[in-house]
């Protein structure tokens, strides 16, 4: 399937490889404060894992971003580390780093939810994560912290900027175990983050703890609020891998081959 969305000026053709995400369960989803969305109807507002998938207006060359079975893990690996964290599958993910006539060259992809998360403010994000398959391959591609991506594309609603659109992103220390599940990754209290727009001081270039980010975007006037949630990769080094129980406050996002399913945290 073909697609082709023009953003900043820039048409921008994707080729997206991605398995619909099902309603496996019949909680209601979250809002960023906990509480839930939806009344359960079957029509994608109140199973918790109808509206995920791949973003395909942030995708771009033919990255895959696809619901799959294992990875378990390669040779020798011990029992306990070989399989996804939960159940037996999870967000498998492809992207490359020279492989479109753009600048940068490499590929980019997004896999996530476009709907549950809208309106939600961003002071209520708590408890944020998720748990990576991570390669020697990939470490040989880009170093130990290549790895991927938790975005929230958000409306900063900063008084003094005339700006409505911003993306936060977390990059994640690196991983020293390959070719095994690592544990959870918890983008609270580890790695950094950054908005894409520079609307504050925590830029990529100067990122923030993830205390600092949110206190940056508090100017004591309209709330931030949050667009989309999403796990992605790029543009940068190439990564093959996959991602597995992505949390967002009291809500894990179990990846499996047939869709998401919601699990909520005891």
């Amino acid at each position: 399937m073909r697609f082709a969305k023009r953003r900043g000026g820039t048409l921008v053709a994707a080729a997206v490889a991605a398995v619909a995400a099902a309603a496996l369960l019949g909680t209601a989803p979250a809002s960023a404060d906990g509480s839930p969305k939806g009344d359960g109807d079957g029509h994608g507002d109140g199973s918790g894992a109808d509206h995920w998938g791949v973003i395909t207006r942030n995708t771009i060359g033919s990255p895959v971003a696809a619901l799959r079975n294992g990875p378990f893990g390669s040779f020798g690996v011990p029992v306990a580390e070989a399989g996804p964290p939960y159940g037996q599958g999870s967000l498998g993910i492809e992207v490359a780093d020279n492989s479109t006539t753009l600048t940068p060259p490499s590929e980019k992809a997004d896999f996530g939810n476009e709907v549950d998360f809208f309106g939600d403010r961003v002071r209520d994000l708590r408890k944020l994560g998720f748990h990576v398959f991570q390669t020697g391959e990939n470490v040989t591609y880009g170093g130990p912290r290549n790895l991927p991506n938790i975005r929230f594309e958000i409306d900063p609603n900063l008084s003094d900027l005339q700006d409505d659109y911003s993306t936060m992103v977390w990059v994640p220390d690196a991983v020293t175990q390959t070719n095994r599940w690592s544990p959870f990754l918890n983008a609270t209290t580890t790695g950094h983050w950054y908005l894409t727009g520079n609307e504050t001081e925590c830029t990529q270039a100067t990122p923030c703890t993830f205390a600092a980010l949110k206190e940056s975007l508090d100017d004591g006037g309209e709330e931030a609020t949050v667009l989309t949630a999403a796990v992605g990769k790029g543009r940068d080094h190439m990564w093959i891998g996959a991602v597995d129980g992505l949390r967002i406050n009291d809500r894990i996002y179990d990846f499996e081959a047939d869709g998401v399913r919601e699990r909520r945290v005891g």
